[in-house]
């Protein structure tokens, strides 16, 4: 596939573009931020539609539950603030009240991975993934580019129940053009091949591909798979590709453990038992840093990506 990887755009953008073009056509969507607007982009719905916008203030447990008490009464809420506290700071409020009643809430965590860059550990989520998948009712979603999340928002506003939406705060290069249609039930083979099968998942995929490419000049013939639904997680895509190649490898801007590397693991371990390598965090707290200082030093870019590959081929 052909990527013009200096075009990049806002999966925040996105969220906020999408959700006033939904706002405009119903008015029942409402929304809600914990002073991080500007941040979340819900800022745009705000300007938009003033009388459904609630800012809660630096009280997020306030506004998980404030989103349920509105969903009681037919609104749709989208719930914004940065991943460490929508699903951190929020866990109870989000498992006792939104969840065990199937709530229709929908929660948007910001600033998710190290790409969070110079705010340090303290606001980079590298464990929402793991929290939220592990909630029964909840569907977790990564989306991996702006024409992704847009179509991702757009079936949150239409799904009956609680959902989870994790989006980055760089920019990234547009993967998906309009002829993408999501589907929460199936992952993306954005490309085939034979030696060994990459799964990845949110701001994560451009980098993926990049080191498809560094394989394949290799002689390393990548199939690659976007999973932007890590829950529900689309088993049969994953392992029919798997079966075919033998091996796997995860990649995640999130830890190692929990997040999309446990949950092909426990997927392929139940039902095609084959290698799986996780790249991600491993198991320690992010830093502060230029987001790609912290990719590199992760070894979560091309070419690290790329050079683990080649050491396990050896």
């Amino acid at each position: 596939m052909q990527i013009d990887y200096d075009v990049k755009k806002s999966i925040r953008g996105a969220f906020g573009d999408e959700l006033k073009a939904l706002g405009e056509k119903n008015p029942n969507i409402v929304a809600l931020d914990a002073d991080l607007s500007g941040s979340t982009k819900t800022s745009t719905f705000a300007k938009a539609f003033p009388e459904r916008f609630f800012n809660l203030g630096i009280a997020e447990q306030d506004m998980i539950t404030t989103a349920l008490g509105l969903s009681l009464t037919g609104k749709i809420p989208f719930a914004a603030t940065f991943a460490v506290f929508a699903t951190g700071r929020t866990y109870d409020q989000i498992r006792n009240s939104v969840c065990y009643q199937k709530g229709n809430v929908k929660i948007v965590g910001a600033h998710g991975g190290i790409t969070v860059g110079e705010d340090g550990a303290s606001h980079q989520a590298l464990e929402d993934i793991s929290l939220m998948r592990g909630l029964p009712n909840m569907i977790v979603i990564a989306p991996s580019d702006y024409e992704q999340m847009r179509q991702v928002v757009r079936f949150a506003a239409a799904h009956v129940g609680p959902v989870y939406i994790r989006m980055s705060r760089v920019d990234v290069p547009c993967i998906y053009d309009e002829n993408y249609k999501f589907d929460v039930n199936k992952a993306v083979v954005l490309k085939e091949g034979k030696d060994v099968t990459i799964i990845a998942t949110g701001d994560i995929l451009s980098e993926v591909i990049r080191a498809g490419e560094i394989l394949l000049e290799q002689g390393i013939d990548a199939e690659i798979i976007n999973t932007p639904v890590i829950k529900p997680l689309d088993a049969s895509t994953i392992i029919n590709s798997v079966t075919k190649t033998g091996l796997a490898v995860t990649v995640e801007d999130h830890s190692v453990i929990g997040g999309l590397g446990s949950a092909v693991c426990e997927c392929l371990s139940e039902s095609s038992p084959h290698r799986v390598i996780r790249i991600g965090v491993n198991d320690k707290f992010g830093q502060s840093g230029k987001p790609k200082e912290l990719l590199k030093y992760y070894g979560l870019d091309a070419k690290s990506i790329a050079d683990r590959i080649i050491e396990i081929k050896q």
